[in-house]
């Protein structure tokens, strides 16, 4: 069996849940290769090839793969997917852009968001919102999976894996990247942090939202958000927790004002402690919740920052 990774990276280092991915890669039982695919990508190349585990580094380093356009990174997998049993990619908006193309393209069934191996041809996914655990199985020469990210642990540092160059193919020229506006902030990206303090429609106005921020400072946590506290305009879209938004499982998991709608239960609930804060004593997240307060997050957070020195 021949394994292939989908980096995702941002031209110097891998982005968060590609190590994952290798994690889950090398429990199918075959040799993993990586793929970096990007313009100016030398970098992120070398760090694939440090991660343990991995036993190849392919580099395909030209300008149409800037901002991994669906198109023209699908050509790119294509052209090498016949060389490999599995392709495998993070579940993110990377790889939920790309990987569906790829499967359709070699006519085989995508696997989604696996939680588990059970070995190279059953997996484990969730569904219904998670409320559900399927054990599925693949007959197809080539599997297509992505991967839930928070249900791996990261592999570590400690490869040597030699570094290849893979000739680029052309630019499909059915899109075009014009740029990108990143959002910049001191504090740990989401899907990446150890705590994350998020906020709910009981915020009640963008203004409010800020509250949380000294919180948040306070224990070195990124902040995010329910989809209703997004909807309401409170905080951008990509603070967003849930099935729809990003899918989550730090340390400790502060949720305030937030309900529990089962979609956001379905991107937090694998959150090794969490803590809910809401004057609700019915609200559906404390079912779930290792510690609670019911209160008003109002008078509760700013004590919570006071406390905390």
């Amino acid at each position: 069996m021949a394994i292939l990774v989908i980096a995702e990276h941002d031209g110097k280092n891998l982005k968060p849940g590609t190590t994952n991915t290798i994690t889950a890669a090398g429990k199918l039982g075959g040799d993993v290769t990586v793929l970096v695919a990007g313009h100016n990508c030398a970098e992120a190349g070398a760090a694939a090839a440090k991660v343990k585990g991995v036993a190849k580094v392919l580099v395909s380093d030209a300008p149409q793969f800037e901002g991994a356009l669906a198109e023209n990174i699908t050509a790119l997998v294509l052209s090498v997917a016949k060389s490999y049993t599995h392709i495998v990619a993070p579940a993110t908006g990377m790889g939920k852009n790309f990987m569906p193309r790829v499967a359709a393209l070699l006519d085989v069934q995508q696997i989604s968001d696996i939680s588990s191996v059970v070995s190279a041809d059953t997996f484990v996914r969730p569904t219904y919102a998670g409320n559900v655990m399927a054990t599925v199985q693949s007959s197809d020469a080539i599997k297509v999976i992505t991967v839930r990210a928070t249900a791996f642990d990261p592999a570590g540092d400690g490869g040597s894996a030699p570094v290849e160059a893979l000739a680029a193919t052309p630019a499909a020229g059915l899109s075009k990247f014009n740029g990108q506006e990143l959002t910049k902030s001191a504090r740990p990206e989401l899907t990446a942090a150890r705590i994350i303090v998020s906020g709910g429609r009981g915020m009640g106005s963008a203004e409010n939202f800020k509250i949380l921020e000294p919180l948040a400072d306070k224990l070195g946590a990124a902040v995010g958000a329910s989809r209703a506290a997004v909807d309401s305009g409170f905080v951008p879209n990509d603070y967003q927790v849930g099935q729809t938004g990003k899918i989550v499982a730090p340390e400790m998991y502060v949720a305030v004002g937030i309900s529990g709608a089962i979609q956001h239960l379905a991107g937090m609930k694998d959150s090794k402690v969490i803590v809910a804060i809401n004057k609700d004593a019915e609200a559906p997240l404390f079912s779930i919740a290792s510690y609670w307060i019911v209160d008003d997050l109002f008078k509760v957070v700013p004590e919570l920052v006071t406390e905390l020195g």
